[in-house]
């Protein structure tokens, strides 16, 4: 499993805001206790907020929280795009101050980050991998709003879905989402989707297949 995603699978398991024990999260991710100490500095010095030791367990205290900058997911969207575009761009000075920026902000987005951030977005989390989630993000956000489903085209094949929530979380943006070929919630990552289509057919809400039912479920 590559590290991102590996890092990713672990946001996920934390997200509950539950204390987990490092032995149960290596066990789940198949990987060695000395990798999720690993991860686990590599998240908090990102500005995951995660509380924990070793030998008592992990958990994170808080989703992303904006108040520090005053941020709309919207307008984080739009500063993101706006640094992976920059990121790529050819001229080294430009990458340069790029990365500096995406270190400044994510210094600044946690409200209890307790260690500097050490380059999640350029390290981890490259921007050109980030800029191929962004493009999705205009059409996503306009089929949450008009409740309009969608067909999505992933590694494991098309789908289905209406699309309920754009979240944010340690530099990943995922959608979440009520699969119509699967009949289950998911939670996909912009990235791993590699093209998709606003379909016109529109979605109801009905018990079992809201945010609110997705929300009661994780909670």
């Amino acid at each position: 499993m590559a590290r991102t995603d590996r890092l990713y699978d672990l946001i996920q398991i934390l997200r509950d805001g539950r204390l987990h024990r490092a032995q149960d999260i290596a066990d789940k991710l198949g990987v060695s206790l000395r990798t999720v100490y690993r991860d686990m500095e590599t998240l908090s010095a990102s500005g995951v907020p995660i509380e924990g030791e070793r030998g008592r367990g992990y958990q994170a205290t808080a989703a992303i929280s904006l108040p520090p900058l005053n941020l709309t997911l919207t307008e984080l969207e739009a500063l993101h795009l706006g640094l992976s575009v920059v990121g790529e761009a050819g001229d080294s000075e430009l990458q340069s101050a790029a990365r500096s920026l995406s270190a400044k902000i994510d210094a600044l987005l946690p409200e209890d980050r307790s260690t500097p951030p050490q380059g999640w977005g350029a390290a981890v989390y490259p921007f050109a991998e980030a800029a191929r989630g962004y493009q999705h993000m205009p059409p996503l956000r306009g089929a949450i709003r008009a409740r309009q489903k969608i067909k999505v085209q992933l590694d494991t094949g098309e789908d289905i879905i209406r699309p309920l929530a754009l979240d944010y979380w340690g530099r990943i943006w995922t959608v979440t989402v009520w699969s119509e070929t699967q009949r289950d919630f998911k939670v996909l990552r912009l990235d791993q989707i590699q093209n998709l289509r606003v379909l016109p057919q529109l979605f109801v809400a009905e018990a079992g297949t809201t945010l609110a039912d997705f929300r009661a479920l994780s909670g």
